[in-house]
């Protein structure tokens, strides 16, 4: 599978997790009322964002993506340097 079809099949990947995730936040209840989906259907959109989530997974190592990036800051340091601070001992007068 070449790097486009890996594009493309990421892209309806994130489409199909998008679209459901909204389907589920506009069918959330409000509190003290019943749920408007089955069991069976909030059972199967478990089972569908968790095939999503794998496959997203899949691809991304496919492609040698990182998966444990996270966004930063442009202005952000690129190297820390942790320093260790010592106490000086006092001297007593």
């Amino acid at each position: 599978m070449d790097k486009d079809a890996l594009s493309k099949e990421q892209q309806i990947m994130r489409a199909m997790r998008k679209t459901l995730t909204s389907v589920v936040r506009d069918c959330a209840p409000r509190p003290d009322q019943p749920s408007p989906l089955s069991e069976a259907t909030v059972e199967n959109v478990r089972m569908c964002l968790g095939l999503i989530s794998a496959r997203e997974s899949e691809l991304a190592e496919a492609l040698g993506l990182s998966q444990n990036e996270r966004p930063g800051y442009a202005d952000a340091p690129r190297n820390a340097e942790v320093l260790q601070f010592v106490p000086t001992p006092r001297k007593d007068n």
